[in-house]
């Protein structure tokens, strides 16, 4: 009996949309039966020995990012990440090594990256042990922030949900045949696979109104503090609205929100995996511009406000442009000016503007892309010598 096809999904935990995206195609590859044995593999605990942020504080690399997210210190991103990108080369060499022995033990017959600013490391480990195994780059991120963060010149695969993504690959010397452009970014199978719900009766049940405009406020899983001068700002509000806020891994910003007594109605939640349900409860989405928040608002036709300025993650920037250009939300240079936008969603019809531009989208990436890896697959059976090459690599 032939074994099963071995498929490695590279991952981390900075950002959480990394996992989470790794996990909805093993979830839609297995739903399939397509016969493959998908593995995920977390790069931070592949290249613990070289964390230099471990060595020195006893806290990884990753948990460190997180924190920041949690705690809004994310201004400086374009100076402080080509010190990150100035580390990981210099570390560059010791990266390849570890990663050969990772490959050498896993033998994979595809390796599918899902995280930024190491692909040259996985791409270089994995030719020198495993020259036949194709290499693919899946971003998830509407758009690449060059030099060396998505896309790099080498002979690989790069899977994207825009076509400032396409158009970037093509600037850089990627061939045609070696970008794929699908509909979206990937959204977890839960997006598809939910149930009408009677919006009146949910409400109630959260301790809602039924009949008011509903916010839904989310800021990663991580849950940043600024959400707490949100609910200040809305909860306290002329307007007649009422907010979801979804708070995360942060008990400390729920247990505040709770204790918050405001002349509009909000309902406080943690960390949850039913952000399909409590979208199908609200009218509109507050957040930053992270593009798998943006694209699950879309995909549940919610009009997004957002905010964009120097403390934006400078690879989130391109999201709010594209928001703004699209005319799907309103994005804000300043946060405390919610109030303006929210006022400026519910009144002369604006609301049903923004949701009839959004209802023209489609993302069905997730499901786009298993049969995008099992033709490379086949291809690379069919043509074992690399054929695949970049201009100037």
């Amino acid at each position: 009996m032939a074994s099963a096809t071995r498929v490695d999904f590279v991952y981390f935990d900075a950002g959480g949309g990394h996992r989470s995206a790794a996990t909805a195609l093993q979830a839609v590859v297995e739903a399939e039966e397509r016969g493959w044995d998908v593995r995920l593999l977390n790069l931070q605990e592949a290249l613990n020995p070289l964390d230099i942020f471990r060595k020195v504080t006893g806290v990884q690399l990753q948990d460190v990012y997180n924190r920041m997210l949690a705690r809004g210190w994310t201004i400086g991103g374009e100076y402080w990440l080509p010190v990150l990108q100035s580390i990981i080369r210099f570390n560059h060499a010791k990266s390849v090594d570890l990663l050969k022995t990772v490959w050498l033990e896993r033998k994979p017959d595809l390796v599918v990256s899902l995280v930024p600013n190491l692909n040259r490391a996985l791409f270089e480990s994995l030719r020198a042990v495993c020259p036949k195994t194709p290499f693919v780059t899946i971003m998830t991120d509407l758009a690449d922030y060059p030099p060396h963060f998505w896309m790099e010149q080498q002979q690989q695969f790069f899977i994207c949900g825009s076509g400032r993504a396409v158009e970037q690959g093509e600037k850089l010397g990627v061939r045609p045949s070696q970008i794929i452009q699908v509909s979206g970014m990937i959204l977890r199978p839960n997006f598809y696979e939910h149930k009408p719900v009677d919006v009146a009766a949910e409400r109630i049940r959260l301790g809602l109104r039924p009949d008011l405009p509903t916010g839904l406020v989310l800021f990663g899983g991580e849950g940043s503090n600024v959400m707490y001068a949100v609910a200040k700002c809305l909860g306290n509000s002329s307007l007649d609205l009422q907010l979801i806020m979804i708070c995360g891994k942060n008990e400390k910003l729920r247990t505040r929100l709770e204790g918050m007594r405001t002349r509009n109605p909000i309902f406080a939640e943690g960390f949850t995996k039913q952000i399909p349900f409590y979208m199908q409860l609200s009218d509109f989405f507050i957040g930053k511009p992270g593009p798998g928040s943006i694209s699950e608002a879309l995909h549940m036709n919610l009009p997004v406000i957002l905010e964009a300025n120097a403390w934006t993650l400078p690879q989130e920037r391109f999201n709010a442009e594209w928001v703004r250009k699209q005319q799907y939300g309103i994005v804000l240079d300043k946060l405390r000016d919610v109030e303006k936008a929210v006022r400026r969603l519910l009144q002369d019809g604006e609301l049903a503007r923004f949701k009839g531009r959004i209802a023209a989208m489609e993302n069905k990436a997730v499901y786009e892309i298993p049969p995008i890896l099992e033709k490379i697959m086949f291809e690379a059976q069919e043509h074992p010598s690399p054929v695949l090459r970049a201009r100037g690599a």
